[in-house]
């Protein structure tokens, strides 16, 4: 089954396949430069959660690796900026920041163990690719604990693009489909377009057809007239981050497919990895929503399609945790009550 791979560590720089450019084309761009990879996040030539934090974690091996700096201290000043320039590109991915700071914490343990400057530049190269190999074996385990839950026939739903696109592996929530199909599960899959960045038609759309699962595209304002009427089985899509109650933020347009689902009596999942956890957060109304530009809802791909007024465009939205029936994650399925069940699972 074709798996697209959005990022990889090269001798030659960090290479990206561009997902604004897809299905049209499909061109990669190496990347030398710490700034150039925060660019290329903040601008979403790579997009989704945990890819996202792939990206990071190479962002900022690179950052030291082509850094000039000729002594420790010079090193881990310019390590400081690395990181700050990463972070802030995007605020809603928890993931992202999750790999800075496992990336701050590998710097921290080296740069006090050793000032050999090439060693902990080779180290940190090791820990990037150490992220990336990491997150392929999670999404395994996520698909794996999710195709139980998938039914043995029939149509299912998912949103936005968790697939290997958005990972680096083989998916969150579209890994749990993959996985279902490949143990003889005859799904089909409906994909909401996801408007305005159209995810779903770009994206998911893609990776399916590529991957021969059947799949029908729909528009966004058709999903309550599909589950309905069109004898969806269940739905899954991945998440950007979960508080410690199980609300959890997703691509815009997750949260009224929940509603809807739970109105049309289908069980809505989320498979996300134990990165997007932040306990730290309470509920869902304390997670940050990026704001991104209007230009992206009144223009398609450059392109005008509405008149010259004000559009909003808020990236996420949050999914309270009482219309989700369980999180699929690497170490097993959490349920209400969420409070319990994903801190048990995060001290797994």
């Amino acid at each position: 089954m074709y798996v697209a791979q959005p990022i990889e560590w090269t001798d030659r720089g960090v290479v990206m396949l561009d997902q604004r450019r897809l299905p049209a084309e499909e061109i990669s761009y190496t990347y030398n430069d710490y700034r150039e990879v925060a660019k290329a996040i903040t601008e979403m030539v790579i997009r989704g959660a945990p890819a996202i934090g792939v990206a990071a974690a190479m962002g900022v091996a690179l950052g030291v690796l082509r850094s000039p700096a000729q002594t420790l201290e010079a090193l881990r000043t310019e390590f400081a900026e690395i990181c700050e320039t990463l972070a802030k590109t995007r605020p809603t991915a928890v993931d992202l920041f999750w790999a800075i700071e496992r990336m701050k914490r590998r710097f921290a343990s080296l740069s006090s163990a050793t000032s050999d400057l090439a060693k902990i530049r080779e180290a940190m190269v090791t820990e990037a690719r150490q992220v990336h190999i990491e997150k392929k074996a999670t999404d395994e385990a996520i698909g794996r604990y999710g195709a139980e839950f998938m039914p043995a026939e029939g149509q299912v739903m998912t949103q936005c693009n968790a697939g290997a696109l958005a990972t680096g592996g083989i998916g969150t929530a579209l890994g749990v489909i993959r996985v279902a199909v490949e143990q003889g599960k005859k799904l089909h899959v409906l994909v909401p377009e996801t408007r305005p960045y159209l995810q779903g038609a770009r994206l998911t759309a893609w990776e399916l057809h590529r991957g021969g699962i059947p799949l029908t595209l729909i528009t966004d304002n058709m999903v309550g007239h599909f589950l309905k009427t069109g004898k969806v089985g269940a739905i899954v899509t991945g998440a950007d981050r979960i508080a410690a109650n199980g609300d959890t933020a997703n691509k815009i347009g997750t949260y009224q497919i929940a509603v809807l689902a739970k109105e049309n009596n289908v069980p809505f999942y989320i498979a996300a990895p134990i990165s997007t956890f932040d306990l730290t957060i309470a509920g869902g109304e304390q997670i940050p929503i990026e704001e991104r530009s209007a230009a992206e809802v009144t223009h398609i791909q450059g392109v005008r399609i509405a008149p010259d007024v004000n559009a909003a465009h808020p990236a996420f939205d949050v999914t309270p945790a009482r219309y989700i029936a369980a999180i699929f994650t690497e170490r097993g399925v959490a349920r209400a009550p969420y409070n319990e069940s994903l801190r048990a699972l995060a001290g797994s």
